[in-house]
């Protein structure tokens, strides 16, 4: 299965232990050097998904500064998913750097 990329950094927001969704946001914003900015709607859409899928735990319901929070954890499926999609993309980074150097000289020429 293939993420796509607001559905990576919002997973890999939770690979050092759970968080909140806003905490989420922040995280995956950070992971991506800002390049993913998630909405709200976008975040627990994707959450509900990923939850169904066993790729996320949805922990109690708690307050916390008047605020309603809710922590997500990452299952080991969904280290496991992680795990595969950052190979994925490496491997398509490595060929795609591997084309580049290989036909540099035919791009100068």
């Amino acid at each position: 299965m293939e993420l796509r990329t607001p559905s990576y950094f919002a997973l890999a927001a939770l690979i050092d232990g759970p968080l909140h969704g806003y905490a989420i946001i922040q995280r995956a914003a950070e992971l991506s050097g800002d390049t993913v900015s998630l909405s709200t709607g976008t975040l627990y859409a994707l959450l509900d998904r990923a939850t169904a899928a066993g790729l996320v735990t949805a922990g109690e319901p708690y307050t916390h500064s008047g605020r309603p929070r809710r922590d997500y954890t990452l299952t080991p499926a969904g280290r496991l998913l992680l795990q595969a999609e950052a190979e994925r993309l490496a491997r398509a980074a490595r060929t795609v750097s591997h084309r580049l150097r290989a036909t540099a000289t035919e791009a100068t020429a």
